[in-house]
């Protein structure tokens, strides 16, 4: 069997968050841009948390720094995809992504932030 590297596999991550990124940043202006078109006020709010965390997600992949922040990334971007999504369905008329969507991914969000917090404090303690 192959074998990736620890450092290959950090590099794998990062890529892949970075991806994710753009893809909520993307999502984030057209969500934007509909809304400027329509008086669903749904869409405004769910663009600013999709370009506010994409944001956020960039920072974290282009930090590094182990698995925390990876984790802490992962619940921004799932988090807020969750929320944003929930709220654009409503939207454009459907009644929800699924039960609790929106709850389910603002406590992603401020799990998200409590693991960054929790990563940067680890790292703080560890040096020297």
């Amino acid at each position: 069997t192959h074998c990736i590297s620890s450092a290959a596999s950090d590099v794998y991550k990062r890529q892949a968050l970075l991806v994710v990124a753009g893809l909520i940043g993307a999502s984030g202006v057209a969500l934007a841009a509909a809304g400027a078109h329509t008086a669903a006020a749904n869409l405004a709010t769910a663009a600013t948390f999709l370009l506010i965390h994409a944001v956020a997600v960039t920072a974290i992949a282009l930090h590094g720094g182990g698995a925390l922040f990876s984790l802490a990334a992962t619940l921004l971007a799932c988090g807020a995809c969750m929320f944003a999504g929930d709220l654009a369905v409503r939207a454009w008329g459907a009644t929800r992504l699924f039960p609790m969507a929106a709850p389910t991914g603002g406590l992603g969000m401020i799990a998200g932030w409590l693991c960054l917090s929790v990563a940067a404090l680890a790292g703080a303690l560890t040096r020297p």
